[in-house]
């Protein structure tokens, strides 16, 4: 099957990810810059995911490029990555809300590792499917 899909819905949810973030933003009470320094540390969080959701977007999009057809089993590697981003707004949130306690931190740290393991399955995945002569591993 074609690969237009894979790529629409994951840009789609992508998109979705960062504007969840966006929306969980709390406006500062008060008119002065000295509103926003309780708030700093959950918009550094939110800039760092923002980078990491930023990383992942253009890195899936140029794997997409080198693919030339989908199947089942990269659907479904694609899901689970989508799976573990879909989480960055959760653990971005706690961890900036807590302080950087050590829980909510390191459940962001394993959301990003998950993430990274799921991306690696769908590159491998993506490989599988394409042979071992593709296009995309000269690209990897």
């Amino acid at each position: 099957m074609g690969k237009l899909r894979l790529e629409a819905f994951s840009d789609a949810v992508i998109a979705i990810i960062m504007t969840i973030m966006v929306i969980e933003l709390k406006v500062p009470h008060g008119s002065e810059w000295s509103a926003l320094e309780p708030l700093w540390q959950v918009f550094f969080t939110y800039i760092l995911s923002f980078l990491f959701l930023g990383i992942y977007w253009t890195n899936h999009h140029h794997m997409m490029h080198a693919v030339s057809r989908v199947n089942g089993k990269i659907l479904w590697a694609n899901l689970h990555l989508l799976f573990w981003l879909s989480l960055i707004p959760f653990v971005t949130g706690w961890m900036g809300e807590s302080d950087f306690e050590p829980i909510p931190t390191a459940a962001y740290g394993m959301d990003l590792l998950f993430a990274a393991i799921a991306y690696y399955i769908l590159e491998r995945t993506i490989i599988a499917h394409e042979g071992k002569d593709s296009k995309l591993k000269a690209a990897i």
